[in-house]
């Protein structure tokens, strides 16, 4: 009999520890079965500011054009058939067109309009991911321009530039946890828009 109980308690004890020991690994299995959450890298969140300047910019500036080979002046049958973004809005004094990167940054270019429906201003709203992706825009723009246009007028979150008949605003419209930058090109000279 006490062999009977010897052999019970042993048992016993084995199936309480055994138990204990299945309990563990149940919550490391479903431990290491649980997807791992990383945060983003600035990769995965940001572009590549200096590529997206290009693509805001269009292809290479050809002599004679301000900004996606539309120049002030051009018709509006020109920027519907040159634009290579996504018509957003096309209203009596202005076309809007879109992008968006892989990155879920948006790109709005806005061609506004004279009443016989000539380009008279340019403007191009950024949204981007991150105040990284500000700065670093923010920087590209100022180098790209400031090599074509010279020196320019500098204000908190704010620059200018004027090269012959046009002037280049570039903007920081960061607000909280909205980040981007607002470009608008206008024409310095009216004979600009009557020349063509």
């Amino acid at each position: 009999m006490k062999r009977f109980k010897i052999g019970f308690a042993t048992l016993f004890f084995a199936l309480a520890i055994s138990g204990c020991d299945t309990k563990t690994n149940e919550k490391t299995e479903a431990a290491t079965d649980s997807p791992a959450v990383k945060a983003p890298t600035a990769n995965d969140l940001n572009s590549d500011q200096s590529a997206l300047l290009k693509t805001i910019l269009g292809a290479e500036r050809l002599e004679g054009t301000v900004l996606r080979g539309i120049s002030f002046g051009d018709p509006i049958s020109k920027i519907k058939a040159s634009e290579n973004f996504e018509m957003f809005e096309e209203t009596a004094d202005h076309l809007g067109y879109t992008a968006e990167t892989p990155q879920l940054e948006t790109i709005d270019v806005q061609y506004f309009l004279t009443p016989d429906k000539k380009v008279n201003r340019i403007t191009i709203d950024v949204y981007l991911n991150s105040a990284e992706a500000t700065k670093q825009l923010w920087n590209a723009g100022k180098n790209y321009f400031t090599k074509d246009y010279d020196a320019p007028k500098e204000e908190p979150n704010k620059v200018t530039w004027n090269k012959k008949s046009i002037r280049v605003n570039m903007e920081d419209v960061s607000k909280g946890k909205d980040f981007g930058l607002k470009f608008q090109f206008v024409p310095t000279d009216k004979n600009v828009l009557a020349a063509k």
